[in-house]
């Protein structure tokens, strides 16, 4: 069995997300183009929104893509890399970000 070794690359994360509890953007930043247009970005949003909004789990994977989040309130927050990508170091991410934006809004 041959497995393709990936080049190495400093993008592990693929997206950044920030939804309102409606699932409309309030922020988003992607760094690749998995979804180059805005309109796939926006049904991509909607996917994620739909599938994790009435879940306690902080993992998911959809569509080819490991997606972790944490809500707060009425704010959801999102870290997406792909699907062979180390969920610990996304979560670790998305704990920054959390953590960086709390301490800012306090």
């Amino acid at each position: 069995v041959a497995m393709s070794l990936q080049e190495p690359s400093l993008y592990t994360v693929k997206a950044v997300i920030i939804l309102d509890n409606d699932g409309d953007r309030l922020f988003a930043k992607y760094y690749d183009d998995t979804y180059p247009s805005a309109k796939e970005q926006k049904a991509f949003e909607k996917n994620i929104f739909n599938k994790t909004h009435r879940t306690d789990s902080e993992i998911a994977l959809l569509e080819g893509l490991t997606v972790v989040y944490k809500s707060s309130i009425d704010l959801y927050f999102y870290v997406i890399g792909s699907s062979h990508e180390n969920e610990l170091m996304l979560t670790a991410v998305l704990n920054c970000l959390f953590d960086s934006l709390s301490q800012m809004l306090r």
